[in-house]
């Protein structure tokens, strides 16, 4: 018998594979790659994804969904959490998806490390209800963690797998998880808290900037959100600050054609990279920005360098630093 396991890479969902594989279940991990951060997306120092799927012996297949996921945030049917963060509709995608894949490969059922309880949004009885029930995979999903507080699915009627054998873990603490893992000889689980960037305050004003000023926005400027401090310079443009020499790598990684540059080629400081159509005034704003972060003398007039091309900036300028208060007023 096989199993689809919607697989996040976390402590829950390594240990949902574990009990399954425990029964004797085939368990194929998927893994979808959404763009906005979590357990599958951080190479900590013990593991990757893959490697984790490894260890635990199961085939992986990731699914790159960011785009999907963008048309979710920008009008989810059952609406955000404390953030900007749409745990029910995602959770409801991700399902979809899951029992998509499970018909194509032939498998019977899906797994999924939720825990009743855990996360105040997608896990609560009544959300797990309804995402159950609109995913059309109703009785086919195990959650082996939490599966003696649920109904009896269809695997279990059917005799594929033992419900005595699934736990009656709920609620936010995981000390049962780091027990189980304990005795199984897990260690190559990431520590927890990396989580979704959408249920942070931080990232989801900057998300909830490109909603409101750039509804067409896409992966490339979801990409962008994830280094630097982050600037509105006007409605149809932005600017990415770096906060040290590995910000200021990842932001020009990060860019793209069309972006414009700022450096202060003679003192210490950040890289900017500005998005959309540049006035004047932004570029001089942008100017003082860069100043404001360098390490040049308060009432040191410094030349910024700017341009398309990174790698030489053709033009330049020079500024006084920012006002604190013109920072405060532009910062998402």
């Amino acid at each position: 018998m096989k199993a689809i396991c919607s697989f996040s890479g976390g402590l829950d969902s390594i240990l949902a594979i574990r009990l399954m594989k425990e029964q004797g279940i085939e368990v194929e991990a998927v893994h979808f790659n959404n763009g906005f951060g979590g357990c599958g997306e951080i190479k900590t120092g013990k593991s990757s994804i893959k490697e984790r799927a490894e260890k635990l012996g199961v085939k992986l297949t990731v699914m790159d969904v960011g785009e999907e996921l963008i048309k979710i945030i920008k009008d989810p049917k059952h609406g955000f959490g404390k953030n900007m963060n749409p745990c029910i509709d995602c959770h409801l995608f991700f399902f979809k998806k899951c029992g998509e894949y499970m018909k194509k490969v032939g498998a019977s059922f899906v797994i999924t490390g939720e825990v009743l309880g855990e996360r105040p949004m997608s896990q609560r009885r009544g959300a797990i209800n309804l995402i159950e029930r609109e995913s059309g995979l109703k009785g086919l999903i195990v959650r082996p963690l939490s599966g003696k507080h649920m109904p009896v699915t269809i695997p279990e009627k059917e005799g594929w797998i033992d419900r005595k054998k699934l736990l009656d873990i709920k609620g936010r603490s995981r000390k049962k998880q780091l027990e189980l893992a304990a005795k199984y000889g897990i260690d190559f689980y990431p520590n927890p808290g990396g989580g979704c960037q959408l249920t942070y305050s931080g990232f989801s004003r900057k998300v909830k900037d490109l909603v409101d000023n750039k509804p067409d926005f896409n992966m490339d400027d979801v990409r962008l959100l994830n280094f630097g401090r982050h600037f509105r310079l006007s409605k149809d443009a932005k600017l990415a600050v770096g906060k040290d020499e590995k910000d200021n790598n990842w932001l020009i990684e990060f860019s793209k054609k069309g972006d414009t540059y700022f450096d202060a080629p003679e003192v210490p400081g950040p890289i900017g990279v500005a998005r959309g159509k540049l006035r004047k005034e932004d570029i001089d704003i942008v100017a003082k920005i860069i100043a404001w972060y360098s390490d040049a003398e308060e009432g040191e007039k410094l030349k910024v360098t700017f341009g398309k091309n990174p790698e030489e900036l053709d033009s330049h300028t020079e500024v006084l630093q920012a006002k604190k208060e013109e920072l405060e007023k532009l910062r998402i």
